[in-house]
């Protein structure tokens, strides 16, 4: 292993990132994470959605909701990085499809000042989001 100024050392510092969750509170739309790690080496987080929403009902009734937890990793300077846990609440009307869930989580995360980046895809019945970490500035 190589090791930089400061106690960094990239193969581990790479491997850092946001555990990544979810759950579904709609009757009929479904959610299952099948990648849990959103790394600083590019390592991507996928989410899939599946079938047909129900819709907003009362309280959480009708939401999905995202999570990504908070983490710490060692920039190559030797700073140290705080990146805050975020979640993330969609209420979803009612005929949601699958790909427009995804394409409202892509949406609102691309549009959010956090270091996250999101890529709908797939069709109405099954669609997933892959997050990626996206460094301050870039």
């Amino acid at each position: 292993m190589k090791k930089g100024s400061g106690g960094y050392d990239p193969e581990i510092e790479l491997k850092k990132g946001a555990e990544l969750s979810a759950s579904s509170y709609d009757k009929t739309q479904g959610v299952e994470v099948t990648a849990r790690k959103v790394t600083i080496g590019g390592l991507k987080g996928v989410v899939e959605f599946r079938g047909t929403a129900t819709g907003k009902g009362p309280g959480i009734e009708g939401t999905i909701n995202v999570w990504l937890s908070i983490f710490r990793y060692t920039r190559p300077d030797g700073t140290v990085d705080h990146v805050a846990g975020w979640n993330i609440a969609q209420a979803l009307k009612p005929g949601m499809t699958a790909l427009q869930t995804a394409i409202a989580f892509e949406t609102y995360i691309n549009s959010a000042a956090r270091p996250y980046q999101a890529k709908a895809y797939g069709d109405d019945g099954h669609a997933a989001l892959a997050i990626t970490y996206k460094a301050a500035g870039k």
